[in-house]
């Protein structure tokens, strides 16, 4: 403790105690250590002494924790504690006797659990109190909840086990089947939904004071678990259940159980259907891509045994169209997703592969994509591929003539309804062919007709910029 602090110790001991200076030297040496003791205990502690009147305690000393949130907001040394809100220290001026984990009120009105032990000067004369305090609202809260919980434990017991006593009509509307077991697993209710289940599952009528083991041994183990709620699903005779067991307590005893069955044999049935379903189309995508590699094997093979050199243009195009394709269902097959296609590592993929696995006579091209991550319907990403496919082989063959390099910059981007794709390049600028471009033409019908789209490109100073722009979804 500081220099400073030691002289408040000092100046409210001789101004509002009347201990003596050999006292008023014990309390400092106390207070010296208070830092500490507060870090050891995560609490706030204090030093109170006794005012000359007897009637309050003044804090002469404090000090908050460093390894945990302070309990007061703002410096308590000083004020008067009183006997209404801290009954423990008061106690212990008068009986020299310590207390531990007492409930109090702090100077900010918060409740604290709060332990004091006294300070002894000359004489043997209890001069002070030394005090801690810990938040204890949350514990509190904590009882709390334990008490409601425990009396809505008691009330649904009394409810439930009211409901087997005078013919309820609640549970008999209730989908799933409910039964009521005693202390010794004998049946005290059912409702028409258990009544018809022990008929299908047991062909045999379900009556009271039966052993619910009886009906279901399988379920033995589960009802004779401590645990107030156990959810489990079991399997029988085919059927999939989910069981929820509620233990009943009546005046803190075990009374029985509460035993709810949920039929999800139809759920599980679908669910497995489903997992099928997914199968068979991861299946499917597989296989297509398999063909498309096939197709595309074939073609490189007829391209390496020799074909007419007016002829090899349109052969490698075709190729990279189905490559294109191909890498549609290559990326569905890396994701977890069934049938849906990420679009900007589809384009990243298609032109990586025209422009970097392919020989540009000598030119160095490059390739930037820019955008967000965004999902669409296998169906949609093919036409998506071909037609970025078509651009950015479009750049690739007549962007660049007689230019020893270029770059290529792909940029998607989304408005609240649109995808809008661009395709830049720094070439020499896009001029208006004198005769019908096949691969422009797949562009437009793709946009048009397959996206619903629109398609526009124009030549600048420095390059060409091809856009396309479709909504998000397909119309139909």
């Amino acid at each position: 403790m500081k220099k400073t602090e030691m002289n408040v110790v000092n100046s409210l001991c001789k101004l509002h105690t009347d201990l003596s200076d050999a006292d008023i030297q014990k309390i400092k040496e106390v207070a010296k250590n208070l830092g500490l003791i507060a870090d050891l205990n995560q609490a706030n502690v204090f030093i109170d002494c006794p005012t000359r009147e007897k009637k309050y305690a003044i804090v002469v000393a404090e000090a908050e924790p460093a390894t945990t949130k302070s309990v007061y907001k703002y410096p308590v040394a000083g004020k008067f504690a009183y006997e209404t809100f801290e009954p423990a220290v008061f106690y212990v001026f008068r009986t020299s006797k310590p207390i531990f984990l007492n409930h109090a009120l702090t100077q900010e009105g918060k409740k604290v659990e709060q332990s004091v032990v006294p300070i002894v000067g000359t004489n043997n004369r209890t001069i002070g109190a030394l005090i801690m305090e810990k938040d204890n609202s949350d514990k509190l809260q904590d009882q709390n909840k334990l008490q409601v919980l425990t009396a809505a434990n008691e009330t649904l017991s009394e409810l439930l086990l009211g409901m087997a006593e005078n013919s309820p009509y609640i549970p008999e509307v209730i989908e799933e089947s409910l039964f009521i077991i005693d202390a010794e697993h004998k049946i005290q209710y059912s409702n028409p939904a258990a009544m018809n289940l022990v008929l299908e599952m047991c062909a045999r009528e379900c009556k009271i004071a039966t052993l619910f083991f009886d009906y279901f041994p399988s379920l033995e183990g589960i009802c004779q678990l401590p645990d107030e709620l156990i959810i489990q699903e079991v399997t029988i005779k085919k059927k999939v259940f989910q069981i929820k067991k509620i233990s009943l307590v009546k005046n803190d005893k075990n009374s029985g159980s509460f035993i709810i069955f949920r039929d999800l044999t139809e759920l599980r049935e679908k669910e497995r259907e489903l997992t099928v379903k997914t199968v068979a189309i991861r299946e499917i995508h597989h296989r297509v891509k398999n063909n498309l590699q096939t197709v595309a094997s074939l073609l490189r093979l007829q391209i390496r045994r020799g074909i007419p050199e007016e002829s090899k243009v349109h052969f490698v195009e075709s190729l990279n169209r189905i490559l294109s394709i191909a890498s549609v269902y290559e990326i569905i097959l890396s994701s977890s997703s069934i049938d849906d296609v990420e679009i900007f590592s589809l384009i990243e993929k298609i032109g990586n592969m025209l422009v970097f696995n392919q020989d540009h006579d000598h030119k160095n091209i490059t390739i930037e994509y820019t955008g967000p991550k965004l999902l669409v319907k296998s169906n949609f990403a093919v036409s998506i591929a071909l037609v970025i496919n078509e651009l950015i082989q479009n750049c690739v063959k007549h962007a660049f003539n007689g230019l020893n390099e270029g770059k290529i910059m792909v940029i998607i981007q989304e408005n609240p309804s649109l995808i809008k794709v661009q395709v830049r390049d720094n070439g020499i600028g896009f001029s208006s062919p004198t005769t019908s471009s096949f691969g422009l033409d797949i562009v437009k019908m793709m946009i048009e007709h397959d996206l619903s789209g629109q398609f526009n490109i124009v030549g600048i100073q420095n390059g060409t910029i091809a856009t396309v722009e479709f909504p998000l979804e397909r119309e139909y």
